[in-house]
């Protein structure tokens, strides 16, 4: 946006300069209506209306952009609330499950390997110990 106004101000300038140094006196004519002016004055009032049809074109997609923009701005600032919701609520069961896992822990007799090939060479075949 700042290169297209830069643009926009060198053209202006460029047109000033041309109009200052043609002050030949020019007859506009456009269907019944006559105007009588120095040719600066007639090249100054077309960079005026041009500008202005410029900005009337531009201000509705500019509106549009910034409206879009305060929507995209609360919408943001809803999700970041919900999302600092829900990290509360995953903090929260995650201390209830840390709570519930610390007290149903289950012991288990360990068996190692020796005491695994002193049982299979005793003879006796037993179930491995089920998983809790």
């Amino acid at each position: 946006m700042q290169l297209i106004t830069i643009f926009a101000m060198l053209v202006a300038a460029g047109g000033v300069t041309f109009a200052l140094q043609n002050n030949v006196p020019v007859a506009l004519t456009f269907l019944l209506w006559r105007f009588d002016s120095s040719l600066a004055m007639v090249v100054l009032l077309a960079l005026a209306v041009g500008g202005f049809i410029v900005a009337l074109v531009s201000t509705p997609s500019t509106l549009r952009r910034q409206w879009a923009l305060a929507r995209q701005t609360a919408r943001i600032a809803a999700l970041e609330k919900t999302c600092g919701a829900q990290r509360e609520t995953i903090a929260a069961l995650e201390g209830r499950l840390a709570a519930a896992v610390a007290t149903t822990v289950v012991e288990r007799p360990y068996l190692g390997l020796k005491q695994i090939i002193a049982r299979i060479g005793d003879g006796e075949k037993r179930a491995p110990p089920a998983d809790v």
